[in-house]
């Protein structure tokens, strides 16, 4: 099969650690391995066209119409980019591909390989963004983005390549001297030089970011999540928006929409991540706010309603603190 398959067959499918919990088909708990055990059987469905003997005991369909399922799975697995890491996003490929198929096949199938089924997910919408929404200023595509660069639950750092229209023609001359000359240093195993250049290209709001094996000169960007306000690090359920931002965004290429620049200098923008909407995923999860202040879409506003009335994260708290207020309150304090 593609590479997306292989990597993760030969870098997870060892025999896990003992662990407690509940264990699937393959002896493994869902947070550990049990993407991996899927990614394994698709891999083998592409060497001998068979689907796994112990599928049978779960789903209802036919061993032909299971065939069809292992096809389009693997499919959609090599087209995905990247390809699921966590159990969420194996299950929600599963339902996304599966969807026109029978529910007790669905629910079957993820149940054999320990996944998430449908009930214990947050509904998503999955519908595209107009091309050029009103009020959006310009388009931005990113490269993979580091998960250390998501700050907070509202908060990213990325990078755009230079070889983007909208960059190309905006980059400092002294960026792109220095880029050059850095990699003629490297070629020359003069590496002190090559960081000294490195560190100039940085403080310009550049870097250059090894992606795929090759270097790409690129711009750096603060994106705040247009509509929602997050908890704050150290308030209930900081470190919870900010661990679930990670794990939508982390090595994915994303699309934003930028409508304007706050104060901070950051762009805000709306953000999408292999066709979710990041901010309904924050909203339904229960771990931002709709920040009426500077949004009014009702669309959000819906999100946190149904968020609050099924308690779910941080409106498990009756009167959690809003963070506007609990930074107004700090401002205030540090005055005096």
């Amino acid at each position: 099969m593609g590479n997306a398959l292989t990597f993760l067959y030969g870098r997870c499918c060892s025999a896990p650690p003992e662990s407690g919990g509940s264990l699937g088909h393959h002896g493994v708990t869902p947070a550990t391995v049990g993407v991996s055990a899927l990614a394994q059987d698709l891999y083998n469905f592409e060497i001998t066209s068979q689907v796994p003997q112990g599928l049978k005991q779960h789903v209802v369909s036919s061993r032909k119409a299971q065939s069809n399922w292992y096809r389009k799975l693997s499919d959609a697995w090599r087209e995905a980019r990247p390809p699921p890491k966590t159990p969420e996003e194996a299950a929600r490929l599963v339902i996304q591909t599966l969807k026109n198929h029978q529910t007790p096949d669905v629910e079957g199938l993820l149940a054999f390989y320990g996944l998430p089924l449908p009930a214990a997910l947050v509904q998503l919408t999955y519908e595209a963004p107009p091309l050029y929404p009103e009020g959006v200023q310009f388009e931005l595509l990113t490269l993979p983005v580091d998960p250390k660069a998501v700050a907070d639950g509202d908060t990213i750092t990325v990078y755009v390549g230079t070889t983007d229209p909208r960059e190309a023609s905006c980059v400092p001359s002294d960026v792109q001297v220095a880029a050059v000359e850095r990699s003629q240093a490297r070629s020359h195993k003069n590496y002190a030089r090559a960081d000294q250049l490195h560190q100039h290209i940085i403080d310009s709001g550049y870097r250059v970011i090894r992606v795929n094996g090759e270097e790409v000169l690129a711009r750096k960007y603060r994106i705040r999540l247009r509509g929602i306000d997050a908890p704050e690090g150290q308030m209930p359920y900081g470190q919870e928006a900010k661990e679930e931002l990670v794990k939508i965004v982390q090595g994915k290429c994303l699309r934003l929409l930028v409508f304007d620049e706050d104060r901070y200098g950051r762009a805000v923008a709306d953000v999408y991540c292999n066709g979710i909407f990041v901010q309904e995923v924050m909203l339904k999860k229960g771990l931002a706010w709709h920040y009426t202040a500077y949004d009014k879409r009702p669309e959000l506003a819906k999100w946190e309603t149904h968020a609050r009335a099924k308690r779910i994260g941080l409106w498990a708290s009756k009167n959690p603190e809003m963070p506007w207020e609990w930074r107004r309150e700090r401002r205030e304090n540090n005055r005096h």
